[in-house]
């Protein structure tokens, strides 16, 4: 199998065990995908599968059995396994397979690069700034946020243009949409500290023309 990918241009690297891979986790610099045999040495196929989501690995899983049974299929199915093989595997069989695995690989590399983008934009928000922005993915106007955080509204105004132009967005429409795509719109209505009580999801943004 390590010999008919190579002919077909890939990059392989192989373990005898599924502690030897966790010691050494490949790289998700450029993509890739992991071919797994269900009954390994030590931890399972199923059980390795389970660490390496733990350990927030996104390389695609392929699995492959020799004794294929439904119950092993249908678990790793659901835990997110790209595919599941019964060898013996033809090449063409193998190769489409990778092939499709490497390819959802990279569109989930792209998504993930910019989740961490907006993760990073956000970070880079001074203290004030964060308590700005989580009210204003909420909806709350200039002058609401000014009562919660005892500021004035010219002052609010100056801090919410700062975050539009950390976040390199130009609606609040925008904000609020990289804000729930990241999780931080869910945790901001929960907050316990948060000084204005959630509004209803259908009017989150009701003042979306606000001046900045």
């Amino acid at each position: 199998m390590e010999r008919r990918l190579k002919l077909a241009g890939y990059e392989v690297a192989t373990y005898p065990s599924a502690q030897h891979l966790l010691d050494r986790l490949p790289s998700e610099s450029v993509p890739g995908c992991i071919l797994l045999d269900v009954r390994i040495p030590g931890l399972s196929g199923p059980e390795l599968q389970q660490r390496l989501s733990e350990l927030g690995s996104t390389l695609p899983i392929i699995f492959l059995t020799g004794y294929p049974d439904i119950p092993t299929t249908v678990q790793a199915i659901k835990a997110g396994a790209d595919d599941f093989l019964t060898k013996p595997v033809s090449s063409d069989e193998l190769l489409q397979a990778v092939e499709r695995a490497i390819a959802r690989h990279e569109v989930t590399r792209g998504r993930k690069g910019k989740l961490d983008m907006v993760r990073a934009r956000i970070a880079a928000l001074t203290p004030r700034e964060r308590q700005v922005f989580e009210l204003v993915i909420r909806g709350k106007t200039n002058k609401q946020v000014a009562n919660a955080l005892g500021a004035t509204e010219r002052t609010i105004k100056a801090h919410r243009h700062r975050v539009m132009e950390k976040m390199q967005v130009r609606s609040l429409v925008e904000l609020v949409s990289l804000a729930e795509r990241v999780g931080v719109l869910d945790s901001a209505s929960c907050s316990p500290e948060s000084p204005i009580e959630p509004v209803k999801r259908a009017g989150r943004y009701p003042n979306s023309g606000d001046a900045l």
